[in-house]
């Protein structure tokens, strides 16, 4: 023990493995700058329609975001409890830890949290990582390798294949599931946005629709282990389970965004479709009144229903026909 500066043997080092997913910085910082390019054209974008242009821009690119980003969050579903605890193998030390669960698609994250966070001259301050292809084995033997503090092991221990409590079965085929249905979403939204910019606003607003229906599947397809007997986990002398957690409220608030966007599309385009279509092109097919010449005179071009109509103006006297 003195050997390690009076840290329990075998655990020469003090870890904090996983902070902050790499992959979520960087689907935000594409985002930003794909958001940041787009809202420089907004100059180049005359009168009110400036302010809407900016409100869909920013609209579609959260929606993108959020679908993308719920692939690789990590709480889709966690649990905690504040408990004493053994906190090292070969000891008898007990500690007064808070102890999280996060569950996402891929994986899932353990944190431990000492109240205070130095006890036994050690800092406690947890936060790791356990992601699945098929299972967890290949992590959780490295934990025990590296001396992870017992509760992480406990509850990474769940989720491992000779667990009784079979939650690999449970959380893996379910987040593959909801997974492949937020990337159909995701395509849906991609859709979406070039029928937008077409547009044929009827079938972007079908489109949209599409993109929430398979959030929603995305939905119920992790609820399915909800369906089954919680899992308790028993750490001290307390116990948790695991709910719904905020990945999963932002997909439900994204697709019932997605329904509202979806619905008045659909609905205005039947009340207006002249105005909604006019609204949607900023323009784009609407500069009446361009001028082209003709002998002495000139005539106006005017964009009615795809056809173009050249009328001819007072210059255009009935001596020159």
């Amino acid at each position: 023990m003195t050997f390690y500066d009076d840290i329990y043997p075998f655990y020469p080092l003090q870890r904090t493995a996983f902070i902050f997913s790499s992959r979520l910085l960087t689907i935000i910082l594409v985002f930003l700058v794909l958001a940041v390019c787009l809202l420089l054209i907004l100059p180049g974008i005359r009168g009110k329609s400036r302010l809407f242009w900016m409100f869909r821009i920013l609209t579609s690119l959260f929606i993108g975001v959020v679908i993308v980003a719920l692939n690789f969050t990590n709480d889709w579903a966690e649990g905690r409890v504040t408990t004493n605890a053994t906190y090292k193998s070969f000891s008898d030390a007990v500690v007064n830890v808070d102890i999280g669960l996060h569950v996402g698609l891929y994986g899932i994250n353990v944190t431990l949290r000492g109240n205070p966070v130095v006890q036994l001259n050690e800092t406690i301050n947890y936060n790791e990582m356990f992601s699945w292809q098929d299972t967890i084995e290949e992590d959780y033997e490295e934990a025990l390798e590296r001396g992870l503090p017992n509760p992480i092991l406990y509850v990474a221990e769940k989720f491992t294949m000779r667990s009784p409590c079979g939650l690999i079965f449970q959380y893996r085929y379910s987040g593959r599931y909801a997974s492949a249905t937020l990337w159909t979403a995701f395509c849906c939204w991609l859709l979406t946005n070039i029928l937008f910019s077409m547009p044929v606003i009827l079938y972007a607003g079908y489109m949209m629709l599409a993109t929430a229906a398979f959030i929603f599947f995305s939905m119920a397809s992790f609820s399915t282990t909800m369906n089954v007997p919680q899992c308790v986990f028993s750490v001290g002398s307390d116990s948790f389970v695991t709910a719904y957690s905020h990945s999963f409220w932002l997909a439900l608030a994204t697709g019932l965004l997605c329904v509202v966007i979806g619905s008045l599309v659909v609905l205005l385009n039947f009340l207006m479709p002249e105005k909604m279509k006019e609204a949607l092109s900023a323009g784009a097919d609407g500069d009446e009144n361009e001028k082209f010449p003709y002998g002495d005179g000139y005539v106006n071009s005017v964009f009615i229903d795809g056809v173009i109509i050249y009328p001819v103006t007072s210059k255009f006297s009935a001596a020159h026909l």
